[in-house]
C-alpha cells in the first residue's frame, strides 16, 4: 500500500499545481485584461505580479515537492480569498461553481500541508 500512496503523491501535487502553473502564466499573457478585471473587483493591479509570483512558484514548489508546507497553505489562502473577492455569487451559477471549486482545491492544499510532500519529494530527500 505504501508503494501506491508515494506513487501517488507527486501524482495529486502535479494534478493541484497544475491550474496554478497555467493561471500564473495566463496572466503574464493577459496581463492588462487580468489587471482590469482586478480593478472591477476592487483589488489594486499593483498586487499582479505578487499574483503571478505566488501562482508560478507555489505551483513549481508544489510540482517538485520542496517546501509545501508552506507553499500549500499559501496557495490554500489564496483560493479562499479569490473565492471570496472574485466568485462570491451564489445568484449566478458559474461564479457558484467557481467560489465551490476554489474550496475543493483549499481543501487539497490543507491536506496536503497537514500530510507533508510525500516520499517522492524533495522535503523528503534523505
Amino acid at each position: 500500500m505504501n508503494n501506491l500512496l508515494n506513487s501517488l503523491m507527486p501524482v495529486s501535487r502535479f494534478l493541484l499545481a497544475f491550474i496554478f502553473l497555467m493561471a500564473g502564466v495566463s496572466k503574464i499573457t493577459g496581463y492588462a485584461g487580468t489587471e482590469a478585471y482586478m480593478a472591477s473587483a476592487g483589488v489594486p493591479g499593483i498586487l499582479l505580479p505578487l499574483v503571478i509570483l505566488l501562482e508560478i512558484l507555489g505551483a513549481i514548489s508544489l510540482i517538485i515537492g520542496y517546501k509545501v508546507r508552506w507553499s500549500a497553505p499559501a496557495l490554500a489562502i489564496f483560493c479562499i480569498v479569490s473565492a471570496l473577492i472574485f466568485h462570491f455569487n451564489f445568484a449566478d451559477q458559474i461564479q457558484s461553481i467557481m467560489f465551490m471549486k476554489n474550496l475543493a482545491i483549499a481543501g487539497g492544499l490543507l491536506a496536503l500541508a497537514a500530510n507533508g510532500a510525500g516520499a517522492w519529494s524533495l522535503d523528503n530527500r534523505a
